[in-house]
């Protein structure tokens, strides 16, 4: 090859599977940095060391903490139903969690004020509506 010819690089598709369990990764990323940066905020420290959650009447308490694990075990997961699921089971999977995970999203923006957490659920919301998309698209065999 002479320095006249460029290299065309190769762009190989990548399997529906793998983009949507890249795309749950991601997802749970942003879930647990927008968390963590949270505890940077002094609202989210005191009400986590009077055992309720900040601006909520919700306390910390077993049921809290059984419910959010539950919550966010259901996204991890969409990482494995993703790659190894069928077609049609992972298609229906996919479209009802992250519609699910788009309105618990939305609704966690009530009232909120930090940019950071905005910007985050923003985030997490188009993420989980790329994921919706890309289910929705599923290739189908031509008969």
């Amino acid at each position: 090859m002479n320095g006249n010819q460029a290299s065309e690089l190769l762009d190989a598709k990548v399997d529906v599977k793998v983009v949507l369990c890249g795309l749950w990764v991601t997802t749970l990323l942003v879930f647990a940095y927008v968390d963590i940066f949270g505890f940077y905020r002094a609202d989210v420290i005191n009400g986590v060391l009077a055992g309720e959650v900040s601006g909520t009447e919700f306390a910390i308490d077993q049921t809290f903490l059984a419910l959010t694990t539950l919550y966010i075990v259901v996204a991890a997961l969409m990482v494995v139903v993703s790659l190894l699921a069928q077609a049609r089971v992972n298609r229906i999977a996919n479209i009802v969690v992250s519609l699910f995970y788009v309105v618990t999203a939305a609704a966690s923006l009530i009232g909120e004020s930090w940019v950071y957490y905005i910007v985050g659920t923003l985030i997490e919301i188009a993420l989980l509506m790329v994921i919706t998309w890309v289910a929705w698209a599923w290739p189908t065999a031509h008969r």
